[in-house]
């Protein structure tokens, strides 16, 4: 089901209607999934989109398939500024542009990048901030990433809901998300996982990996890949439950949290139940997988 945000302020509003783009722009424009700018490093382009402000219900209802504990409680969450956020994944062809190497397992200039820690996404962050001064990004609150992901809309999927006939089967997946049961099909490279003995699947496939991004079909928000393909960092401290958590969509950071960090939205190799827009996990800030990347937002002032 989809429902319009709760406007704090006119929503119709985004930093481009002066028609004003920020220096560091290098394209921006309208469709009807709304605004978005372009900035590029040499040859590689990236794309951003405008996330209103507004009101959501973070976490899940305790009847929704597939829940785990630590998504509750259901709260009640304020975004009062609206941000950029990548409209993918950031590439392998992006960490190449700003960090000179790749260190992706599935590797094509297309596909997201992983095998990416926190730590790591740090330094990139500071390397293109200062290769394109102004742009002032930074890895989204968890908040902010489960606000972009639900893009108004108040179910599991932001299709719609969730049927989970099998560890890897939901079809309702299929449209939007590469994840444990379909992300064999159509795999084309030479050295995906062995997956054939993965239980209930979509899909029968026995190698898998990453795909290109963009490949699904996006959010209202003209957001791709926001569930699968890869798990994404979020700048928050891991957090058991949502008690005690920031209702204005800050970063939850805590000093004696330890050292993992937030991560969402399931992966290639994950069970349906995790490809879920309020499906949270956590991940050392040191630690790399092939199924962890990261996608940047931008906070207007």
């Amino acid at each position: 089901m989809y429902m319009s945000p709760t406007s704090l302020v006119d929503t119709a509003w985004h930093p481009l209607a002066d028609g004003s783009p920020p220096p560091w722009a290098s394209g921006w424009g309208e469709d009807r999934r709304g605004v978005f700018v372009e900035f590029a490093i040499g040859v590689v382009r990236q794309r951003l989109r405008w996330i209103p402000p507004g009101r959501f219900w973070m976490g899940s209802p305790e009847d929704e398939p597939g829940r785990f504990e630590g998504e509750g409680p259901r709260h009640e969450v304020t975004i009062e500024k609206g941000y950029w956020l990548f409209d993918t994944p950031c590439t392998q062809a992006l960490w190449q542009a700003v960090m000179g190497d790749n260190p992706s397992y599935f590797k094509t200039p297309d596909r997201p990048v992983e095998q990416v820690s926190w730590d790591d996404v740090q330094i990139f962050l500071k390397r293109i901030n200062d290769d394109l001064p102004g742009l002032n990004l930074v890895l989204p609150s968890e908040a902010q990433w489960e606000y972009a992901c639900r893009a108004g809309t108040t179910t599991a999927l932001y299709t719609g809901d969730i049927k989970i006939l099998g560890k890897h089967n939901a079809p309702a997946l299929d449209l939007i998300a590469w994840y444990g049961g379909n992300s064999g099909v159509g795999f084309e490279l030479d050295d995906g996982y062995d997956n054939t003995g993965w239980e209930e699947k979509q899909y029968p496939h026995t190698q898998a990996g990453t795909h290109p991004v963009g490949r699904k079909a996006p959010n209202p928000w003209g957001l791709y890949d926001m569930l699968g393909n890869v798990l994404e960092w979020c700048n928050d401290h891991w957090h058991e439950s949502y008690e005690g958590a920031p209702t204005d969509g800050s970063s939850w950071q805590d000093d004696e949290a330890g050292g993992d960090r937030v991560i969402r939205g399931g992966s290639w190799i994950g069970f349906a139940r995790y490809v879920r827009a309020a499906y949270r996990s956590r991940h050392p800030s040191d630690g790399r997988f092939d199924g962890l990347g990261f996608r940047c937002a931008r906070v207007h002032p």
